[in-house]
């Protein structure tokens, strides 16, 4: 076989398996005919979790959305999406718990007391039907350390304008969290550069 005709078959082979998938995700496209706010849980031991939902945040600004963004957990060292943010994006509705993670306060009230204090700060925006994407990040942490109670969680998620998206971040977070969101994706570590001695980096880690 002349290597021309090698080479026709291979492009009619995939142009086969082309038209077979464009078929699948149409089919796919046309099925899904619901509208309406999504919610999203990104978990996983692996890094990268709060960047996709920054991502996220980018995207919805590109569509002149309303966002707002609280952290949990983070907010003693400085990163470098809160200062885009603060210095760029005014429209976003920007809060950070502010403690710093829970082994360096070592403070279980205090840290229940700033958790509870940004949780008020959530509630209206899972109320607000102008928001049309809120990022939660880290708040799974809230759950698995009992600072927040799970059932509220939940309940203030599922009881959201139906045109709203909510995004949560964090490890775990329990079976109850993800059955009430849409989508979970799980971030998975297969090497870190930390556990190999190299040292966290400005706009790529923080």
């Amino acid at each position: 076989m002349s290597e021309d005709n090698h080479e026709d078959k291979k492009g009619a082979k995939h142009k086969a398996a082309m038209q077979k998938q464009k078929s699948n995700v149409d089919a796919q496209i046309e099925a899904a005919d619901t509208e309406r706010g999504v919610a999203i849980l990104i978990t996983g031991n692996g890094k990268g979790k709060t960047s996709s939902a920054f991502g996220m945040v980018m995207r919805a600004l590109g569509y002149d959305m309303k966002v707002g963004v609280v952290q949990f957990i983070k907010g003693q060292q400085l990163s470098g999406e809160e200062i885009y943010l603060r210095d760029h994006c005014p429209q976003v509705d920007f809060y950070q718990m502010g403690t710093g993670f829970t082994w360096d306060t070592q403070d279980r009230s205090g840290d229940i007391a700033a958790a509870k204090k940004t949780w008020a700060i959530v509630i209206p925006m899972l109320q607000d039907p102008s928001y049309d994407l809120v990022i939660l990040d880290e708040l799974t942490y809230m759950i698995a350390f009992d600072y927040l109670p799970e059932s509220e969680i939940i309940t203030a998620i599922k009881q959201r304008p139906r045109e709203q998206s909510v995004v949560v971040t964090g490890r775990g977070g329990g079976t109850a969290l993800q059955d009430v969101m849409d989508t979970v994706s799980e971030v998975k570590e297969i090497r870190h550069a930390y556990n190999n001695g190299i040292k966290a980096r400005r706009g790529v880690d923080y």
